[in-house]
């Protein structure tokens, strides 16, 4: 499979967030007692976007090329859909009208030199860079302690999310908040997918996943998308013990795709007692795994 079935998703991703709008929550009356269709009937999202029901219908079916903005934006509205999930709509439109001749920029695998330089300029805080498909491509002394359970596995490039499948064990020893862990994994990966769906080694990696992780198939078959901007994370790290930390993600202006997620935690916290013994952990460990390639012998 070398590329994403986008008819397919336009289908599964328009349908699901029609089931989970009722009548009363989109201020429509509700006639009848038994309703054979879970959530809005697709003539009801018609009526709230103000398009025929034959046009909406073709839409949820796959045909998004030629839409308009404003009919996309009219739709969005209609089934609530959040930002990510706007975002993702309208991705899945582009991929509609360009046809299959079209790429995206390849996601980058390696970073440029001066990248791992604001890495390692960071001194205080776990800091690392990734890829849309959570490759980890760059870390910091502090990152690679922080994250040494995801880089035990020897596959380079390490990536979170196949940690967080295909080595559950460790991941829910790990993660804190292992069950949205996955969710948000999951919704992140396909909000890419949208973004990318001509990405062969994206493609590959969900195949991977959905082969071999129930939970996976579970996680993706929701059709949730997700932005991973800023918020909480909490890990149990095996030498320092739990850390609540606040992450800022960013993108990378001159490296599109690419982004840069910062741990800290506020003074006088016991989480910043911890990174700091973290960081004279890492100081003292001559050992820590790396991000990078081990080359053959």
């Amino acid at each position: 499979m070398g590329t994403m079935d986008s008819r397919g998703e336009i289908r599964e991703f328009l349908s699901s967030r029609r089931a989970r709008i009722n009548p009363e929550q989109a201020g429509l009356p509700a006639y009848g007692g038994n309703r054979r269709v879970k959530g809005l009937r697709r003539e009801e999202v018609a009526l709230l976007a103000g398009v025929s029901v034959d046009y909406y219908v073709r839409m949820e079916r796959g045909s998004l090329g030629g839409a308009s903005d404003g009919v996309l934006e009219a739709v969005a509205s209609a089934l609530q859909l959040d930002e990510a999930e706007r975002e993702h709509l309208y991705a899945l439109a582009r991929a509609a009208g360009t046809g299959s001749s079209r790429r995206r920029r390849r996601p980058s695998t390696t970073i440029r030199p001066v990248l791992q330089q604001v890495l390692d300029a960071v001194t205080e805080a776990p800091a690392w860079i990734r890829n849309g498909r959570h490759d980890v491509l760059a870390m910091n002394r502090l990152a690679r302690a922080l994250y040494s359970p995801v880089l035990a596995d020897p596959r380079r490039p390490a990536n979170t999310t196949r940690f967080v499948y295909l080595n559950p064990e460790a991941a829910e020893r790990f993660f804190v908040d292992y069950d949205q862990i996955t969710r948000d994994a999951a919704a992140m990966l396909r909000l890419e997918a949208g973004r990318n769906p001509h990405d062969e080694e994206l493609i590959a990696l969900i195949g991977e996943l959905s082969t071999r992780s129930e939970l996976f198939r579970q996680r993706w078959a929701s059709q949730d998308v997700r932005f991973h901007r800023s918020g909480r994370k909490r890990l149990c790290h095996p030498v320092v013990g739990q850390l609540d930390l606040d992450f800022e993600a960013m993108e990378v202006p001159s490296e599109p795709g690419l982004q840069l997620n910062i741990y800290t935690a506020a003074a006088g916290t016991p989480t910043s007692d911890g990174l700091k013994l973290l960081a004279s952990w890492a100081a003292s460990n001559e050992n820590l795994p790396s991000e990078q390639q081990v080359p053959l012998r």
